[in-house]
C-alpha cells in the first residue's frame, strides 16, 4: 500500500504520527498547499522515529483534481486519503478515481439546503454528489470509503456492530458526542478555542440538521433542535446535546436496519451563542465579499483568526467522547438501551503523540481502516460507508494493546 494523504493540518499531522508506528504501508506522502506544513509533519514523524524513511512531503492544491491525479500517479499511490476540509472533497474524490487509486475521507461532500423549505425538507444531502457516481467506482473496481473519521466513522462501525451482535430490532441509532475539554491562556483563564476545524464546525452546526425515520425518510429541523441532557462516561458527565447536521444520519440507514437515526452534539451554551451571532452577522457565509478592494470569505476570516486546532493541545485539559446510543430489542427479546463509546484523554495523546485528543481521535480511525484494507480484511468496490464492512476486525484492532493493535479501547454501557 502506498498512501497519498492530502492535508497536514491537525488531523493529517496526527494520522501521520499514528501511522508511523504501523508496518502495513510502503510509503506515506504528506501533501499540503503549504509545503512547509507538510515538511513539518514529516520532520515530526522522523524526530519520534529516527529510522523512519517511508514519509515524504509534497505540495498540492486540494482544489485541483488534475493536480491530485498527477501527484498520485507520480508516487504510485494506491490510496488517496483526504484529510482536509470537506469543501475540497470532490476534487480529491475525482482526482483519486482518475489516478486509479482507492479513496478515503472523514466527511462527505457538502449539502445545500432546500431552497424553499430548508427546515423541513432536505435539498442536496451530505454525500449525494459522491453516491451519484457509486456505479462508476464499482464498475472500475475501485473503493471510495467515505465518512471514516470518528464521527462519522467509528460511530458507524458501532452501528454495524450493534445490529450484528447486540440487537434483534433497533428503534434508534443516536450518535451522541460530548466532552469536558477546557483551553486556557498563559494566565490560566479559560478561552474560546474550538478543538476542531472552525470552518467545518460552522458548516455542520448552522446547516439544517437532518433526521431519518423509516416512515418519513430524511427530513430537516431547525438548528440546535431537540435539546437533551446526555450523561457521558469516564467522568465527563451530563452535557446538553442538540441536533446537528452530520454524515451518520445519511450513512447508517443505507446499511443498517433501524426505525430512526439522529446525531446530537454537546456544544454548550457559549458555543451555540457564538454560532448564532456569527450567523446573524453573516460571518458564516462562504461567498466572498469585497473588503477594501479584496475579495474574502467571511467564514475563512473567522477560521483564520481563531487558534489552529493543531496547536492548542498543550493548553487543553479533559476528555472527549464519541459514541452511539442504541435503543430497541436485544438479541434475547428484551428491551435494550446501550451506549457504545470511545473516550480519549488529551493528556495521553499529547504525551504519546504530541497531538491533541480531538484530532487524534478523528485520525486514528482512517489509519485503522487503511490497515484493514491493506490486509484484505476489508474489501469492496463502489462508494461505501463504514457500515458496509464487518465491525469486529476494526474494533479488535483499535482496542488491542500495542504493537498488535492501536491500544485505544472502546466501551459499552447498558442503560
Amino acid at each position: 500500500m502506498r498512501v497519498l494523504m492530502i492535508g497536514s493540518g491537525g488531523v493529517g499531522d496526527a494520522a501521520a504520527r499514528i501511522a508511523a508506528e504501523r508496518d502495513f504501508f510502503e510509503q506515506w506522502v504528506v501533501a499540503d498547499y503549504d509545503a512547509t506544513r507538510a515538511e513539518r509533519t514529516v520532520a515530526a514523524v522522523v524526530e519520534r522515529h529516527p529510522a523512519e524513511t517511508r514519509f515524504v512531503a509534497a505540495r498540492v492544491d486540494a482544489s485541483d483534481a488534475g493536480a491530485i491525479t498527477a501527484l498520485a500517479r507520480e508516487h504510485g499511490a494506491t490510496h488517496v486519503f483526504n484529510a482536509v476540509d470537506p469543501k475540497f472533497n470532490l476534487p480529491i474524490f475525482h482526482g483519486a478515481k482518475a489516478a486509479g487509486a482507492d479513496y478515503l475521507d472523514m466527511a462527505m461532500s457538502l449539502s445545500r439546503p432546500h431552497p424553499e423549505r430548508p427546515y423541513a425538507e432536505t435539498g442536496v444531502k451530505l454525500g449525494d454528489e459522491q453516491f451519484e457516481v457509486a456505479g462508476e467506482w464499482e464498475a472500475d473496481g475501485r473503493l471510495a470509503l467515505v465518512g471514516i473519521g470518528v464521527e462519522p466513522g467509528l460511530s458507524d462501525v458501532f452501528a454495524r456492530y450493534a445490529a450484528d451482535h447486540l440487537f434483534s430490532e433497533i428503534d434508534e441509532l443516536g450518535t451522541r458526542d460530548g466532552a469536558n475539554l477546557v483551553v486556557r491562556d498563559d494566565d490560566g483563564n479559560e478561552v474560546f478555542a474550538p478543538s476542531f476545524s472552525m470552518w467545518t464546525t460552522i458548516e455542520e452546526c448552522l446547516n439544517p440538521p437532518v433526521v431519518w425515520e423509516k416512515d418519513r425518510g430524511w427530513f430537516t429541523t431547525e438548528p440546535f433542535s431537540e435539546p437533551e441532557v446526555f450523561d457521558f462516561p469516564e467522568g465527563i458527565g451530563p452535557v446538553e446535546c442538540v441536533n446537528v447536521e452530520h454524515e451518520e444520519v445519511l450513512l447508517m440507514p443505507r446499511w443498517v436496519e433501524a426505525k430512526r437515526a439522529t446525531f446530537k452534539y454537546g456544544l454548550g451554551d457559549e458555543f451555540i451563542g457564538i454560532l448564532k451571532v456569527l450567523h446573524t452577522l453573516g460571518l458564516d457565509r462562504t461567498e466572498p465579499v469585497l473588503v477594501k478592494g479584496v475579495e474574502v470569505s467571511p467564514r475563512d476570516v473567522v477560521a483564520a483568526v481563531l487558534p489552529d486546532p493543531a496547536t492548542i493541545g498543550p493548553r487543553m485539559t479533559g476528555k472527549t467522547c464519541a459514541g452511539l446510543f442504541v435503543t430497541g430489542t436485544g438479541t434475547d427479546g428484551q428491551p435494550r438501551r446501550t451506549y457504545l463509546f470511545h473516550v480519549v484523554d488529551n493528556e495521553q495523546t499529547m504525551r504519546d503523540y504530541g497531538a491533541q485528543c480531538v484530532v487524534w481521535q478523528t485520525a486514528v480511525n482512517p489509519v485503522v481502516a487503511l490497515e484493514l484494507l491493506a490486509r484484505g480484511t476489508w474489501k469492496g468496490a463502489g462508494v461505501l460507508g463504514p457500515e458496509a464492512f464487518d465491525a469486529v476486525p476494526f474494533l479488535e484492532l483499535l482496542a488491542a494493546p500495542k504493537p498488535e493493535g492501536y491500544g485505544s479501547p472502546w466501551g459499552l454501557e447498558d442503560r
